[in-house]
């Protein structure tokens, strides 16, 4: 039954011969018999795999493809091409019939080993006699990689700030070195479909030097742990149901000057914050303006201070550790990117039992030299009704300073 069907085949080709060729068939048939009987050894004892065919075409030049099937080619020219493929199929059925083992046909490639089946397999077509020596060009195989829904970034950076004034300065003053480190760590979640989860860590530390301390070498002018996370299930295009979390703390404790009081200390305060409610996404100017908005009617505060003596200056009663309300809440956090080099980053913060409130707006206003240079002004202004209030002065608090030094961002 195969004798018959590549006898068909054999004819199938020579049939755009011209009718002057048909004298020349059974020497064709006759040869291809010889072939066949010359490579009838290395056939036996595989009855029992698959037949496939390789492709006639690899055998023609790139040039020579283009020309073949153009609408310009002419008949001369697609006959010497033909005659061409009927010489290399009677020559060498080696290399058009060829045998592949059941196995391997019935075990799945991987993509990996995809690559050299295909380059073992050109490189012996390459090899046969009579073939062109130029190379075949090879399909490129498409690598299907899992999607990977997680991005991370960060910024870094040191700044400093030294002031010296001589002892007979005619305004007075004293001289100070001062230097702050901050470090933002995020992993971000977002599957492109429903579902966002946002962690960002903050990591910040500065200390200051004074002559007139006479108690502390250094005293701490920032200092900050805090860790945010929101998982939001999304609603709209632009909102989504969210649950924040919110936890900071601080690394050390807190001095004023030539006092030796401890007004903060690590887990003194630790503050805890859970809510419900919704995120609006911003994305306004052209991408400059990205942030997102949080507004949560319902939300639990928990808080604890490990110093009992600093209980009252947190809201607590005397002798106790812990204090735990519920309100409402709101958070914003926009990032304005005036130019490549000038940009403002805020976040505002407000906490309400009805009873007390908190609000805290951070301003960071950065102007980068270059890619490593740059420098900062800090703007916090700060409301606790809660805290214990001095006399002659109100429940707003402020801090500010300007730094120069290295920064980067990932």
């Amino acid at each position: 039954m195969r004798i018959i069907v590549r006898t068909l085949f054999i004819i199938a080709l020579i049939c755009p011969y011209s009718v002057h060729a048909q004298d020349s068939i059974s020497i064709r048939i006759q040869q291809y018999s010889d072939s066949l009987s010359a490579i009838r050894p290395s056939l036996i004892g595989r009855n029992q795999s698959p037949w496939t065919i390789n492709s006639l075409l690899p055998i023609m030049r790139g040039s020579d493809l283009e020309k073949f099937f153009s609408l310009s080619a002419s008949s001369d020219m697609m006959q010497d091409h033909s005659r061409q493929m009927v010489e290399f199929f009677l020559n060498h059925p080696e290399h058009v019939f060829r045998f592949v083992p059941a196995e391997k046909i019935l075990s799945p490639v991987l993509p990996e080993e995809e690559p050299s089946v295909v380059k073992k397999e050109m490189d012996n077509l390459t090899d046969a006699p009579g073939l062109p020596s130029e190379p075949i060009a090879v399909m490129p195989v498409v690598e299907i990689k899992k999607p990977n829904f997680w991005t991370y970034g960060g910024d870094y950076y040191l700044q400093f700030l030294q002031n010296y004034i001589s002892s007979n300065w005619y305004k007075g003053g004293e001289s100070s070195y001062s230097m702050v480190g901050s470090a933002t760590f995020s992993a971000n979640y977002n599957n492109k479909q429903k579902v966002k989860w946002d962690n960002t860590l903050e990591l910040k530390l500065g200390f200051q030097t004074s002559r007139t301390d006479s108690l502390h070498q250094f005293k701490t002018t920032e200092d900050l742990i805090r860790l945010t996370s929101k998982f939001g299930l999304q609603a709209t295009k632009r909102w989504y149901y969210t649950l924040q979390f919110i936890g900071y703390t601080q690394f050390t404790r807190g001095y004023k000057n030539n006092d030796a009081y401890v007004y903060s200390d690590f887990m003194s305060p630790l503050n805890l914050n859970i809510s419900l409610g919704m995120d609006y996404s911003v994305e306004a100017l052209k991408s400059r303006l990205t942030g997102n908005v949080h507004l949560a009617p319902l939300a639990f505060n928990f808080r604890y201070v490990n110093r009992t003596e600093l209980g009252p200056r947190y809201g607590l009663d005397e002798g106790k550790h812990t204090l735990l309300d519920k309100g409402s809440q709101v958070t914003i956090e926009l990032l304005w990117k005036f130019s490549d080099n000038i940009s403002w980053k805020t976040r505002l913060y407000g906490y309400t039992t009805y009873k007390r409130s908190e609000l805290e707006w951070e301003n960071t206003f950065s102007f980068k030299f270059n890619r490593f240079i740059s420098a900062n002004i800090f703007v916090y202004p700060r409301f606790d009704d809660n805290a214990t209030r001095q006399d002659g002065k109100t429940y707003w608090q402020l801090k500010e300073y300007t730094s120069l030094g290295f920064s980067y961002s990932f």
